[in-house]
């Protein structure tokens, strides 16, 4: 290993861009990856060209402007093989098994970090960096390294990167967590990078029009057919037919295909017996979560009792709750406050009160 050669996963938006030049400036020697990992010169299985997706042309080409303007090298290298098997493969099936994946989280850990720590040995790096908003370091009290929240709370990163081991974390450099968006804006126009007012990409990569239907029937038709018109169910009564399970998500209001007078939503996803069960608002709380395929990040294991704050969603602004049984397997907690929609499928994690992210996995039940 190079010391401090690090490699910086450049998507071609402003965050990476920035991240690549704070480190170079600080006296990293820096190299650029652009990860392709879908066909961006396809319009397969609903991934068209779009000008501000991950993997498309122009964010190739914005990176390499960048590398070139601070006279980084810059390579793209392809992980699609690797993407298709691992994240795509992983979102169409949770969903006709009827539970909601969030492919990011996965991707976080097979593709940016494990795949790119691969490129990092083949480069003689020692870090991997990105630009994703959270705070990284190792406390040396525990011994472990620990994600925490990152200044700007509204851009925090922390619950999509729960997956990041401990080994992944050891070589990872996050440059971003102690700034805000407006602090990484400013950044951008002070360095006169030509992405400095590029928007934020908000889609998942690889279904840059959002039509996960569309996508998935295009992906696995025959499939599908199998998990269509199937009942829905109503406080018992057989109300409907469903689309197909993988078409709907716990507390989904809008297009159900039945109407009531009042707001009904999906309360329940029966994949084994094709059926969908819909209720009313307050049949949705959940005061109780269980949470499978842990990753501990900066605690190693949980007792009886431990009082954490638990996120069901990117967007949740947290609920603080207790741990009622917990092992390296599986973990049970109670929310002090019901949680309205909670999601198997869906990632559950947990933080401590100074914002530490201690622990992660997939909601079960």
């Amino acid at each position: 290993m190079i010391k401090n050669r690090v490699v910086v996963a450049m998507s071609g938006g402003v965050d990476s861009s920035v991240a690549a030049v704070l480190l170079k400036q600080a006296g990293y020697e820096v190299i650029g990856v652009t990860m392709k990992t879908w066909g961006y010169m396809e319009d397969s299985a609903g991934a068209p060209k779009h000008a501000n997706a991950c993997c498309s042309l122009d964010a190739i080409f914005d990176a390499k402007a960048v590398a070139k303007e601070f006279d980084f090298p810059h390579r793209v290298v392809d992980f699609s093989k690797r993407f298709e098997e691992t994240v795509i493969s992983y979102f169409i099936d949770e969903y006709l098994k009827g539970k909601t994946p969030n492919p990011c989280t996965l991707c976080n850990r097979k593709i940016k970090w494990e795949e790119l720590l691969t490129t990092a040995d083949e480069l003689e790096a020692d870090f991997v960096a990105t630009g994703h908003y959270a705070v990284a370091g190792f406390n040396e009290k525990t011994g472990r390294y620990f994600l925490a929240n990152a200044k700007d709370s509204h851009k925090d990163q922390t619950y999509a990167l729960w997956g990041l081991t401990q080994e992944s974390l050891k070589r990872t450099i996050l440059p971003l967590g102690k700034y805000s968006k407006v602090e990484v804006r400013e950044f951008a126009e002070k360095f006169n990078l030509s992405v400095a007012n590029k928007p934020d990409s908000q889609e998942i990569c690889f279904v840059t029009d959002n039509d996960y239907e569309r996508f998935i029937r295009e992906r696995v038709p025959e499939k599908v057919k199998k998990v269509e018109h199937g009942d829905i169910i109503y406080h018992g009564e057989v109300v409907g037919k469903h689309k197909g399970i993988p078409f709907y998500t716990i507390g989904q209001r809008k297009g159900i295909g039945v109407t009531f007078g009042h707001p009904v939503y999906v309360k329940k996803i029966d994949a084994e017996n094709n059926i969908i069960e819909i209720g009313d608002k307050d049949e949705l709380y959940s005061d109780e979560v269980v949470v499978e395929k842990l990753n501990y990040v900066s605690v190693g294991s949980f007792n009886q009792g431990d009082e954490v704050i638990g996120k069901i969603r990117y967007n949740d602004a947290g609920t603080p709750a207790e741990v009622v049984e917990s092992g390296s397997k599986y973990l049970k907690v109670r929310f002090f406050n019901p949680k309205l929609a909670v999601t198997p499928g869906q990632s559950a994690v947990f933080y401590d009160e100074k914002g530490y992210l201690l622990v992660g996995g997939i909601i079960k039940a």
